[in-house]
């Protein structure tokens, strides 16, 4: 991987590790994990970039399930039948924005199709999911995923400004990130931490519409196997059912088993798990940002970039107006 610095392996090692080490000891935002992880692949390097992709996948699962016991089912449900028909719509728009700009820009069906996909559902899950599916080689792949990623790292940064700025509440800046932003990596940690005037936290509502956002995989997976005459395996995200057992353990078993909620040094079982979803999502962004490198940025082109960009900007700004109600 090309870096500025050519170090040998022990000196990145050391690097990488000290940098693990004070996310995981101490408190640090997730653009900042995400910021350092990048700095660290372009500066020094990831030694253990051949593992970084299984480490992130079953992290960010492991962290995204815990996050749902420190949720409510009740509020999980209203926040996901409000945001359905606006899922779906916003879905729609945004696979027939893809196809055209993709047309435009003369960018190969494959990896035109796989960067809408994973700008209407996912990010890099849709993707995995539709490849396959489309016979996408694994440069078509390299390119779309390489262009996801770029702009979820732009999103988690400059999102929870906007949304401060625009005064936004924290349902409304949930369901915005939720809409507007690919990964589900990206959207928690950008609702990560905002509160609006109330005090209140815009993770629950974000996750939980990114969440049934996701879903939709299944029924875009089998559309595109139907219309392209293919036969591939969906690629179904399981981790999201037990992300919904969480939440209904944590509603309901402490009015069955009110000792569960017996503090254990400051807080209840369930507040453990939830900040260790907190911590493991930080630590996954870290991951996420040491995972790029420059060959992946130039590999990317600007035909992609200008067609991410596009529809995150068409995505992004319909949804904002929806939201504020000026639609």
């Amino acid at each position: 991987m090309a870096t500025l610095l050519n170090l040998p392996n022990t000196a990145k090692r050391v690097v990488f590790i000290l940098c693990l080490t004070v996310f995981v000891l101490f408190n640090a935002p997730p653009p900042i994990a995400l910021l350092t992880g990048i700095i660290v692949a372009l500066v020094t390097g990831h030694p253990y970039i051949h593992l970084n992709k299984k480490w992130t996948t079953m992290l960010l699962q492991i962290s995204v399930v815990c996050l749902g016991f420190g949720m409510n089912l009740e509020h999980a449900l209203k926040a996901g039948r409000d945001g359905f028909l606006f899922t779906v719509t916003t879905i729609a728009v945004t696979l027939v924005a893809g196809y055209f700009i993709g047309k435009k820009l003369n960018i190969d069906k494959n990896t035109s199709t796989l960067i809408s996909n994973g700008t209407a559902i996912c990010g890099g899950s849709a993707i995995a999911a539709i490849a396959p599916i489309v016979k996408a080689n694994d440069n078509q792949m390299s390119v779309a995923l390489g262009t996801i990623f770029i702009l979820n790292s732009v999103a988690l940064l400059i999102f929870p400004p906007i949304g401060h700025y625009l005064g936004m509440s924290a349902e409304q800046f949930g369901t915005w990130c939720a809409i507007a932003i690919h990964d589900t990596s990206s959207v928690v940690g950008a609702a990560t931490g905002y509160k609006d005037a109330a005090g209140n936290e815009a993770l629950g509502i974000a996750a939980t519409i990114k969440l049934e956002r996701a879903l939709w995989i299944i029924p875009i997976a089998l559309g595109t196997a139907y219309f392209q005459k293919t036969k591939g395996k969906v690629k179904l995200p399981y981790f999201i059912f037990w992300f919904i057992v969480a939440i209904v353990v944590s509603t309901y078993l402490p009015q069955i088993m009110p000792g569960i909620m017996k503090p254990l040094g400051g807080k209840s079982l369930f507040q453990w798990l939830y900040a260790g979803g907190r911590k493991g999502l930080v630590i996954t962004l870290f991951l996420i940002g040491s995972g790029l490198s420059l060959k992946t940025i130039k590999q990317v082109g600007w035909r992609p970039i200008v067609q991410g960009v596009l529809l995150w900007v068409i995505i992004g700004s319909l949804s904002l107006l929806v939201i504020r109600g000026v639609l």
